[in-house]
């Protein structure tokens, strides 16, 4: 069932009491802590032990992992020191700097940094080599609970660290999340955007400057008034590129954040500018509306205060909006759930959520390309009862993602291809059978299926009633899904349930095995030895037909047009 997003009560830094305990004993942080405090002991976590499975899956550590405790590491350690900053994250020897961008901006963000990072543990009175964080998975929130032993190398953290080697919350963060994915090696490789809407349970756009939209200035400032997470970066076309510095002080390849929008009155007219920090505290932009440059002689002193404008090198700089859309090529946009913010803060967006699988046989139809199928997928009822204030339509987000795949990815599960499509409904309050899809265009989907994490697009409509169908590329793969609909007015769904049964080829019966030829008997062979004695791979937590015979598709997929 679909339900909507309750905010606590306004609080300072809001903590979320309802996050779901994960740690396999069914302790909570606070239960497990005390016991060892009573026994006098340090926590030892056994869902994620201080060995080489946390570490990788598919390889062998280039050097010899000593896991040590922070206390065993320097003399005086401390959970943070003064405050959570930027500088507080410094990559190690692990690919995952989309995962470090995204902590570098939560530190921005004090409300969504204390929900992550609980504030109630230190190294001080009460330690007991347990710490916790909280990350938004699916429509929850989770309290992971780690120890505090860590990778080392000579003494030196390996993977994440801070600039002062004393402090380490973020080192215990990146474990907590690496463990929440399953190991160290999963955490390679990924989008920024990705462990935003980890941290803040937000949901993801993203916009190529070159073909946003007209009112593209006004998304972004709805989107920063209402506490969105804003980044932006230039593109690069090779390695060599990554982290090049361009002639007007930019670097390509990096992650900046967007800090402030506005208007300045300039010469008689209205200027849009725009804010934007570099994280690393300096190298900033030098063109028109930089820190020094002459068109702020034409501002007054009030306006100038106002935009909080500066001439210091600390990174951020204000730019024209058109140089940010000449210059930038992406723009990510987190927007936040009205959970991730304030009771008392405005322009929040309604959402609603729904759960749900693609089964083979069932509910694994695939795109629109396979009308047989197509019509069995989920079918979620989206009404439209609001428009926009001063505007004939509705603008609504969705956003599809498909559950747990970095975590299966040590079972070689791939990302699979997903979108979506919404339909015109005609007014039934049932599953849309295979002649409505033959005869009926779509209103609006998914501008590409691609094998991403989640596939979002923002949409306007007139009000009324629709039909949304999230699904993969092909038909008969199966996953598990949390579909999202984010709407500047209150949204009703409602899942169009209905069993649906399709037919599909029968697997051939198995050979007796008195009669199995020398291939066949080969193959079971090598099947119980990875399965065990009893040919069932259950124990295995590996499906042994999709190792076998695995197909990968493209990463962008386009499903044909369903005209008329």
């Amino acid at each position: 069932m679909p339900y909507l997003y309750r905010a606590a009560g306004p609080q300072k830094h809001p903590v979320p009491k309802d996050a779901r305990i994960t740690h396999s004993s069914g302790q909570s942080f606070e239960q497990l802590r005390q016991e060892c405090v009573q026994k006098g002991v340090l926590f030892e976590d056994a869902d994620f032990p201080a060995n080489s499975s946390s570490l990788f899956y598919s390889e062998r550590p280039q050097i010899p992992f000593v896991w040590k405790r922070p206390g065993e590491i320097v003399k005086n350690p401390e959970f943070i020191l003064g405050g959570a900053t930027r500088t507080d994250i410094c990559q190690g020897e692990l690919g995952d700097c989309w995962l470090l961008a995204a902590i570098a901006s939560l530190t921005l963000n004090d409300n969504a940094l204390a929900r992550v990072v609980p504030q109630d543990q230190s190294f001080g009175r009460g330690y007991a080599g347990i710490f916790h964080f909280q990350f938004w998975q699916h429509s929850e929130w989770l309290d992971v609970v780690i120890d505090d032993r860590l990778p080392t190398f000579r003494d030196r953290l390996i993977f994440l660290h801070s600039a002062d080697h004393s402090e380490f919350w973020s080192a215990l963060l990146e474990k907590a999340y690496a463990k929440l994915n399953g190991s160290y090696e999963a955490l390679k490789g990924g989008s920024t955007i990705e462990a935003m809407e980890d941290f803040t349970g937000g949901v993801a756009e993203t916009f190529a400057t070159k073909e946003a939209p007209e009112n593209f200035y006004e998304i972004l400032e709805k989107a920063l008034k209402r506490g969105s997470l804003v980044g932006c970066s230039i593109d690069i076309r090779n390695a060599a590129e990554s982290e090049a510095r361009t002639p007007f002080g930019l670097i390509k390849g990096h992650a900046y954040s967007v800090t402030g929008i506005d208007q300045v009155n300039f010469r008689g007219q209205k200027m849009e500018l725009i804010r934007v920090r570099n994280p690393w505290g300096q190298a900033e932009w030098n063109g028109s509306w930089s820190d020094s440059s002459s068109e702020w002689c034409s501002v007054g002193p009030a306006e100038q205060k106002r935009l909080c404008h500066t001439a210091l090198d600390d990174g951020e700089f204000w730019m024209a909006f058109r140089d940010f859309k000449a210059h930038f090529d992406k723009v990510e946009i987190c927007n936040l759930t009205p959970d991730a913010l304030e009771e008392d803060a405005l322009h929040k967006w309604e959402v609603t959520v729904h759960q749900g699988s693609w089964v083979r046989g069932s509910t694994a139809g695939g795109c629109r390309n396979f009308l047989d199928t197509f019509w069995t997928n989920p079918q979620i009822k989206l009404s439209l009862t609001e428009k926009d204030e001063g505007q004939d339509d509705c603008t609504f987000l969705v956003a599809l993602m498909q559950k747990d795949r970095r975590k299966l990815k040590r079972f070689g599960a791939d990302m699979l291809t997903i979108g979506y499509a919404i339909y015109q409904s005609p007014g039934k309050d049932e599953h849309l059978n295979k002649d409505f899809f033959r005869y009926n265009a779509s209103q609006a989907r998914s501008k590409t299926f691609i094998n991403l994490r989640e596939v979002s697009d923002r949409f306007k409509l007139p009000p009324g009633e629709y039909i949304l169908i999230p699904s993969t590329f092909e038909p008969h793969q199966e996953a598990d899904f949390c579909l999202r609909i984010f709407s500047e007015k209150k949204a009703i769904t409602q899942d169009m349930d209905g069993d649906v049964d399709i037919d599909l080829p029968e697997p051939p019966k198995p050979t007796p095995t008195g009669q199995e030829t020398e291939e066949e008997l080969q193959f079971r062979a090598l099947f119980e030895q990875v399965a065990g004695h009893g040919g069932d791979s259950r124990g295995t937590g590996i499906c042994f037909k999709c190792c076998a015979a695995k197909e990968k598709g493209p990463p962008v997929q386009e499903a044909k047009p369903d005209f008329l």
